[in-house]
């Protein structure tokens, strides 16, 4: 199975450390923020990867290269000076997935979820990894009922974490160009076709260079308590 990694904001968010290098580049406890995306997807199986381009985005191929010293091979989706939001990145870079179901990560979120489970995860148009909602984002994103289908409508939202599975089905009736996630997400879960899991272990979206800072702390801990 194939994996994709969302690289290609500008990161606004993150300036001024963003001015002058890609938010996937920013270091977190001596290494780029995406590295440890790309160490998870390999330990985890994960070793044909897709990585979305976009703002300076040649510093990440310089940067990554062919993937090789990380244990993948890395193929990259050019977008141009200008990103295609979420799902017109994805939209963009299907013909390098492939026919297959394949695995979607922001590039900018961290967790301690066990990738491995989304190889054989029996799912319809996409599975969707949630979470519970963090103070920066405390009205959640959907719903998830006791069958396990998400949905826009109930009070108990939980927020999305940035990691899902897909089908290319999901895609099918969208045009290329700049488009987000949720209204594809909107026009499947209408249909009762989009099913997800609540995620209780480590996630963090790093959204602010506090939040940088956060996860690095986070790492050194980790690092102490595990020698």
């Amino acid at each position: 199975m194939k994996a994709m990694i969302l690289a290609a904001g500008r990161g606004e968010r993150m300036r001024p450390l963003t001015d002058q290098l890609p938010k996937p580049l920013l270091p977190v406890a001596g290494k780029p923020l995406i590295q440890y995306t790309l160490e998870k997807l390999s330990a985890a199986g994960f070793n044909e990867i897709i990585i979305n381009l976009a703002y300076r985005g040649q510093q990440i191929k310089d940067a990554l290269g062919d993937g090789q010293k990380f244990g993948v091979h890395i193929a990259y989706s050019d977008e141009g000076e200008t990103a295609l939001e979420t799902a017109g990145g994805i939209i963009k870079a299907l013909p390098l997935l492939g026919p297959a179901p394949f695995v979607v990560i922001n590039g900018d979120i961290a967790s301690d979820f066990p990738l491995k489970s989304l190889h054989d995860k029996p799912f319809d148009l996409a599975h969707l990894i949630m979470m519970d909602n963090p103070p920066h984002h405390p009205q959640g994103d959907f719903a998830l009922d006791k069958n396990g289908q998400l949905s826009e409508q109930g009070s108990d939202k939980l927020t999305f974490s940035g990691i899902g599975l897909y089908s290319p089905e999901l895609f099918e009736s969208f045009k290329s160009g700049p488009l987000k996630l949720r209204p594809v997400f909107q026009k499947a879960m209408r249909k009762q076709r989009i099913s997800g899991e609540k995620y209780q272990g480590f996630w963090m979206d790093i959204g602010t260079p506090q939040r940088l800072i956060e996860l690095e702390q986070h790492i050194v801990n980790v690092s102490i308590t595990s020698a």
